[in-house]
């Protein structure tokens, strides 16, 4: 034995079984003996976790002013923690009581519905329907379907991919369908399927199955009303919705009245589970300033869940959906403060365990300048509104009157930067909204109001939408000055004059100024300088072919002189490129041959598309397979372009109606083979800002601060700095291939004509201005016709104009007939009624017929400058849909250039130093 204990071994095991024994006994005791005494005990007591929602970090002009910043309020939240189902819902029931008693709005995503008669359904099927019928479509049709009918009226090539045709629908036609590409579903559909995964439930279920099987998950009394037990499910789902981060209070109400919190604390000992708390919530004291820039609050979506839990978001919090917002989110997110106390069975705290303070969002410092800012968005109001009835522009500096009434001039956009730095100080769109309806969460009605009022036309106002950075338009003549670098960098002497010969006859089409076209009267000999200020097409119609078209001799400028050349300088310019801001923006490319190609054929494969009812016979359009090769075949073609015998012959086999074959022949070589390149015609046109040409106001100002800053071009930036990582660095500007910067004086002078000049399109505005502007004004073309929201009621009251032979109870019933045999193609009335009326006038009516008593679109209005003259210091821009001429939206820009120059008020710069470098 004590050879035995002498082991060191053994000696460690004899310790160990003394005090395991040891330890068996006090557990004996504790659970047994006095096991009763601390069961009550630990009943009495529980632990609660108090979470204090970090105020965000604010946003301020550049000059410390706020734009987005904090008021105090109070939220309701509910949490679980170690109450049962049946304590969960009778306090749910109880704090819903109180809530609704005393008026407050509470968060309510429970996604299922009842309805008048008793039955239930989902809110997500309900927004895809509300969606399908705004867009004129049948409420039966898949994301797939949708998704198609979005690309046929955008006239996206069937071609591309779902990936490419979602890229070309939001960058270049600003479209924005609620449809996952990837999926192939309606994002709501995704949502749904989430929310049901969250109970492992099935799919297929309806939402009156889901709701009784929600009922029996969360133990609900079978005697309570379906009503009642919404609101139960109401609070359970914002619980479930944490996820695996279940023990986190669920946000029930923001910003509660007094009376609501003092209720809830006199009833604290039946509300356990209820917590009000204080925290911080988003407030905008300039409501729709800035409003584009700035961006909105928003919950976070089922799409978005998974992603912001893993950064440690609870799903109640309100986050970034736009402009700065979004980008920044992690910056102005703050660190939210953590309490974990010990509470009795009466609610009453009795320790804190632990306390994690709060730690507030980094603010976030804009280069925008908020007087500025509210200048041109109020310039930009008024000039809109005074258009469309033809009113007066009111201003200190001289009022304007708008000649002629433009109504449909209800968007616009302006974009002021700091020429020297590519800095935004001003950047507008209208219409606008307020960012306040979003801080809390937005009501549906609140939502609605802020959408397109006719989602048929593109061009319809959506308020939430930033022109300014995210339309791209033909920029008319103020790309004029592009084709003069190119001229100039190609040998051209701005003191020679040409001849205007009026007009320039190119096969059946004619070339020439506004003001031949008008009154068949010439601006004579000019030179780049009156060029520029009378805004001469026929010039430039001269620089971009090296050629004079009056004498008919080569201009002897340098060989590599034309729309190649005219290009590389607009992408120097920035132009068909990003700017580099830090929001959202569109970019379109500029003109290219390969460009040119591939839209001939996108169009030409929609067409024969449309028109495959008219054109094919029944056995190829009841095959959309078959159909599809041989539209594919005629279209691959175009880059061939075959004589019209040929493409005649070809057609034969192409299953086509036999009486059709010369009509699709002629339609294809000569509409559309032929035109596939680039002609000389368009570079005429490109030339002088139309065709092919497309950008942003962002991109316009900021070529212009490029020509006024002697060809640098710099990365555009709005944010001058966030607390605590110092100011934004940018890359160094880059400099413009040309050989002499005199060449932009030679440009500026021209356009201090504009301004000046007795011909200058915008002397009426700035001959008396105290400043001195350098200015190009620009009138856009926009070709088509203004749809209405409902193509079948336009048809039916016009149709004894479009077609007298025609009875509408024959065309409704055609109508129904293309939809029933051939859905893939006809997928909506709007496009079958119009293929109706063709058939049954056996093509006699064309498309352009049955358009003819639809509005047109008016000219779009830009203009674009910098001031003062000697020392350029602000660049500007201004874009006007349907605003006429590019003068009307001059005064615009005066009001900036004045509010920038003459400041009514000297601030110093705001020193950012301490707070964006600590």
């Amino acid at each position: 034995m004590n050879h035995w204990i002498k082991s060191r071994n053994n000696q460690i095991l004899l310790v160990t079984c003394v005090l395991m024994s040891m330890l068996l006994m006090r557990l004996f005791f504790l659970t047994v003996i006095q096991g009763g005494t601390w069961a009550e005990a630990a009943k009495s007591l529980s632990v609660k976790k108090l979470y204090t929602v970090a105020p965000r970090g604010q946003i301020y002009d550049r000059y410390g002013r706020v734009l987005a910043g904090n008021k105090p309020s109070f939220t309701v939240h509910f949490s679980a923690g170690e109450l049962s189902d049946e304590e969960i819902n009778q306090e749910a029931l109880q704090l819903i009581g109180i809530l609704e008693e005393n008026g407050e709005v509470y968060r309510d995503n429970f996604p299922i519905m009842m309805n008048g008669n008793g039955g239930f359904y989902y809110t997500f099927d309900r927004t895809i329907e509300e969606w399908l019928i705004a867009q004129g479509m049948p409420t039966t049709f898949t994301a797939e379907q949708a998704f198609n009918e979005i690309r046929r009226r955008n006239s996206i090539d069937e071609g591309m991919n779902e990936y490419e045709a979602q890229a070309q629908l939001q960058t270049v036609y600003n479209v924005y369908p609620p449809i996952s590409v990837k999926n192939m579903e309606f994002l709501e559909t995704l949502e749904l399927n989430s929310f049901l995964d969250r109970y492992y439930l099935k799919h297929d279920l309806s939402a009156e199955e889901t709701f009784y099987a929600l009922r029996e998950k969360c133990k609900i009394d079978p005697s309570i009303s379906d009503s009642q037990a919404r609101k139960i499910l109401m609070i359970r789902n914002e619980l479930a919705a944490q996820g695996y981060r279940r023990y986190i209070p669920a946000t029930i109400a923001k910003d509660v009245a007094d009376r609501t919190i003092i209720t809830i604390e006199e009833r604290s000992s039946d509300l356990l589970g209820v917590d009000v708390v204080a925290e911080s919530v988003r407030y905008y004291p300039n409501e729709n300033t800035a409003s584009h820039l700035i961006g909105y609050l928003g919950q976070i979506s089922e799409s978005e869940k998974e992603s912001y839990m893993e950064k440690g978001y609870s799903l109640s919090d309100m986050v970034g959906k736009d402009g700065i917002e979004k980008k920044y989110e992690e910056d102005l997110k703050g660190v939210d403060g953590v309490k974990s106390v010990e509470v009795n069975v009466h609610g009453e705290q009795t320790r804190v365990i632990n306390d994690t303070k709060t730690e507030k969002g980094k603010d976030v410092y804009l280069t925008i300048d908020l007087d500025i800012q509210k200048t041109a968005e109020n310039a930009l109001e008024q000039a809109l509104l005074a258009i469309q009835r033809g009113g007066s522009f009111q201003s200190k500096w001289g009022n304007y009157k708008y000649g002629t009434a433009y109504p449909n001039a209800n968007v616009g956009a302006v974009v002021a930067l700091d020429l020297k730095t590519g800095n935004v100080l001003a950047m507008a769109s209208y219409p606008d909204f307020n960012p306040n309806l979003f801080a809390t969460g937005i009501s549906k009605e609140d939502w609605q109001s802020l959408q397109g009022k006719n989602l048929r036309d593109p061009l319809s106002p959506v308020p939430l939408f930033n022109v300014a950075a995210r339309t791209a338009v033909q920029p008319g003549s103020t790309f004029k000055l592009v084709t003069a670098t190119a001229a100039l960098e190609s040998g051209l002497d701005p003191q020679r004059k040409l001849r205007d010969g009026g007009y320039i006859a190119l096969g059946k089409s004619t070339y020439g100024c506004l003001l031949w076209n008008r009154y068949k009267r010439t601006h004579g000999l000019v030179n780049l300088y009156e060029a520029i200020e009378v805004s001469c097409n026929y010039y430039f119609y001269d620089l971009v072919s090296n050629k004079d078209y009056t004498k008919g001799t080569s201009l002897g400028l340098d060989r590599s002189m034309g729309i190649e050349k005219i290009m590389e300088y607009a992408q120097q310019y920035g132009l068909g490129l990003p700017t580099g801001i830090e929001i959202s923006e569109t970019v379109a490319s500029v003109p290219t041959a390969e460009g040119k190609m591939k839209n001939t054929k996108r169009s030409l494969h929609n067409i024969l598309f449309s028109r495959a009812e008219l054109y094919f016979t029944k056995e190829t359009i009841s095959n959309k397979e078959l159909l599809n090769t041989y539209i594919d075949e005629i279209v691959s073609w175009t880059e061939e372009n075959p004589t019209y015998s040929e493409t005649l012959k070809r057609m034969k086999k192409m299953g086509l109606k036999e009486e059709m074959q010369d009509t699709v022949a002629q339609l294809c070589k000569f509409d559309y083979y032929n035109m596939a390149t680039f002609t000389t015609g368009d570079e005429l046109i490109i030339s002088i800002g139309q065709g092919e040409n497309s950008y942003t106001p962002l991109q316009m100002a900021n070529y212009i601060a490029t020509l006024g800053n002697k060809g640098v071009l710099n990365q555009v930036s709005v944010v001058k700095g966030v607390e605590g990582t110092g100011t934004v660095e940018k890359a160094s500007g880059t400099k413009m291939n040309v050989t002499d910067d005199s060449i932009f004086d030679d440009m500026i002078e021209g356009m201090r004509r504009v301004a000046v000049g007795s011909q200058g399109s915008a002397r009426a505005v700035f001959s008396n201005f105290p400043v001195s502007v350098a200015a190009k004004t620009g009138t856009a073309e926009r070709g088509g016709k203004i749809n209405p929201p409902d193509e079948v009621e336009y048809i039916k009251k016009y149709l004894p104009r479009i077609s007298s032979r025609l009875q509408w109870s024959d065309v409704e019933k055609e109508m129904y007939r293309l939809m029933d045999e051939y859905p893939d193609l006809y997928q909506t009335k709007n496009y079958a009624v119009r293929q109706a009326v063709m058939l049954l006038s056996d093509g006699k009516v064309t498309e352009e017929r049955i358009d003819a008593y639809k509005a047109d679109y008016d000219n779009f209005a830009w203009f674009v400058c910098l001031a003062p003259v000697e020392d350029p210091q602000i660049a500007i821009s201004v874009l006007l849909f349907q605003g006429g001429s590019g003068g009307y939206a001059a005064p615009i820009a005066r009001e900036i250039i004045a509010q920038y120059m003459g400041l009514n008020q000297t601030y110093t710069d705001y020193d950012l130093s301490t707070k964006i470098t600590q």
